[in-house]
């Protein structure tokens, strides 16, 4: 029995912010509540996929902004994630933007933020960490505080680097929310290098995968230059993408449906764009909420994707519902594992 359309039909009575901290209070105070949820124990070695040398127990993530601070880890450990990414975290603690600030379109299964980087800053979140240890991969997004000017950019995250690396398996860049004023003009080539180049200098002394997540307003020409710095200064991948500017709507980052078409995109650029890289991975987010989204992307050369809005709107099931899936085509292409299935649909396209 799907618990989730009951706790939606509560959640969603409530303002938007006030639920999602509700519900991150619940899953700190009550981490076993992800039982109720009825995710069986699933063989990890069959679903498991190597990412940048981590090994994903799900091809299907938790992406960033859900649980910035990383208060429910181990709820969302419980769920059937194959890895969680926290944050986006940034150096200094930070209020955010000013409420309302949260928006839901149920019509298009959507939602838009324009929050900010709120976030209680790196000392907490790491602390967090360290108290609540989970076995499932665990990466952390990195900001930079909206006081800090862009010439200081690089410093920010340099610093957050050198603080999370060693208690997370990997780290994304974060220079692509429309919600901090200033931060995609740091997706250009000369500011991208610098910051790249900042923090390469902590990861020689604490290697650990590294990932840029980049924007879905880019244009086709821009997806070029972008991948040549990742190349450059030995990025493990892009994360592809954040929320979409629709200036209809107002201010902030829309996800969702709404993002969907955009996103899939630019997905498709970055693939053909690094195809043949080795040793580069392109991680999917942007619109994702079907296993058809997820074996596209395969067929694309692409592995893990990750969720956030269509686990607002759809929940844990959805997880469920995606692995039932897989093991029906695992069946029907008579495979044993998620590695020789993913590899047999990217040769089939």
């Amino acid at each position: 029995m799907d618990l989730y359309p009951l706790f939606r039909s509560m959640a969603f009575k409530q303002d938007p912010e006030k639920a999602h901290e509700n519900t991150l209070r619940l899953a700190k105070m009550l981490p076993f509540t992800s039982k109720i949820f009825g995710q069986e124990n699933w063989d990890q070695k069959t679903y498991e996929l190597d990412v940048a040398g981590l090994k994903w127990s799900f091809p299907i993530g938790l992406a960033a902004g859900l649980d910035k601070d990383a208060v429910g880890l181990r709820f969302f450990e419980g769920l059937g994630f194959g890895a969680i990414e926290v944050g986006t975290v940034t150096p200094k603690a930070q209020p955010g933007n000013d409420k309302p600030r949260l928006f839901r379109y149920p019509e298009e299964s959507s939602l838009r933020n324009r929050m900010g980087f709120n976030n209680h800053g790196s000392e907490f979140l790491k602390k967090n960490i360290i108290a609540h240890p989970i076995s499932k991969i665990l990466g952390a997004n990195l900001g930079k505080n909206k006081i800090t000017a862009a010439a200081d950019a690089p410093s920010d995250y340099q610093m957050l680097y050198k603080d999370l690396a060693p208690v997370v398996d990997y780290l994304v860049i974060n220079v692509s929310s429309p919600n901090t004023p200033g931060l995609r003009d740091l997706q250009n080539e000369e500011m991208l290098s610098e910051i790249l180049q900042a923090v390469g200098e902590e990861r020689a002394k604490c290697p650990k995968p590294l990932f840029l997540k980049i924007a879905p307003d880019l244009a086709s020409s821009d997806i070029a230059s972008i991948v040549k710095v990742c190349v450059d200064n030995q990025l493990s991948g892009i994360v592809a993408t954040n929320t979409t500017k629709i200036e209809s709507l107002g201010d902030g980052g829309v996800s969702g449906q709404l993002l969907r078409q955009r996103s899939r995109e630019v997905r498709s650029w970055v693939l053909k764009e690094t195809k043949g890289l080795s040793d580069f991975e392109v991680i999917g987010v942007g619109g994702v909420d079907s296993y058809e989204d997820l074996r596209e992307f395969w067929k694309l050369g692409g592995k893990v994707m990750q969720i956030y809005t269509s686990f607002i709107y759809k929940g844990p099931n959805l997880l469920q519902e995606i692995k039932n899936q897989i093991d029906d085509e695992m069946e029907q292409q008579g495979v044993q594992d998620l590695k020789s299935l993913t590899e047999r649909l990217h040769q089939s396209h």
